[in-house]
């Protein structure tokens, strides 16, 4: 059985729209794209190489999955071990309008979400990434499809943008499972999820 495996970039505010480039994902009139970039220093190309070293599949929401598609093929060395994996392994996409994918291996899941990725989990061997594509992990996670969750989180508060859990998230609890943070101050912490949240009170102590 496959493990679903997100990997996301997000903001001090929790903003995870167009963090590679200025035109990535302008929508909403989004004018701070590109904001990782400053923080890509060594641990945070070893972090992500570590990441790509371990997928079995990819599941990509339709707009990463186009921006993905108009940059990833064309970097053909075999070495790089990003592009290695994203074009040759299999790739999944989620979608009601996507009919025609031009980039080799995708299959498109148009489809009940929870029976297609309940699905390709039960199918695949290993690790089924998901980079980016915020939206879907929130789905995924409101629908309890989500195991683990890679969260990068950088030293910058941009103040608007597409937020990770916006109000109205489903209440998730997580667990721990490891984490560092990059000489460049990027806060990479990793997280099962755990179900729902517990609650308690903290009560006065029973002689005060």
């Amino acid at each position: 059985m496959g493990k679903l495996v997100s990997t996301l970039f997000i903001t001090l505010d929790g903003v995870y729209q167009a963090p590679g480039g200025p035109q990535e994902d302008t929508r909403g009139g989004f004018t701070h794209g590109g904001w990782s970039f400053p923080y890509a220093d060594e641990d945070f190309g070893r972090f992500i190489n570590e990441v790509f070293a371990r997928p079995a599949a990819f599941l990509l929401g339709r707009r990463t999955y186009d921006i993905f598609a108009t940059y990833w093929p064309k970097v053909t060395d075999p070495a790089d071990p990003v592009a290695s994996k994203l074009n040759s392994l299999p790739k999944y996409v989620p979608s009601s309008t996507l009919t025609d994918p031009g980039w080799a291996g995708t299959t498109v899941l148009s489809g009940d979400p929870v029976e297609e990725v309940t699905a390709l989990k039960e199918r695949t061997d290993g690790e089924i990434q998901v980079h980016g594509s915020g939206a879907l992990v929130r789905s995924l996670l409101a629908l309890g499809l989500v195991d683990t969750l890679h969260l990068l989180t950088l030293p910058v508060v941009l103040g608007s943008g597409f937020r990770l859990f916006p109000e109205g998230a489903v209440p998730t609890a997580f667990e721990h499972a490891g984490g560092s943070v990059t000489g460049a101050g990027v806060s990479v912490q990793t997280y099962d999820v755990a179900g729902r949240p517990q609650y308690g009170e903290f009560g006065l102590p029973e002689d005060a």
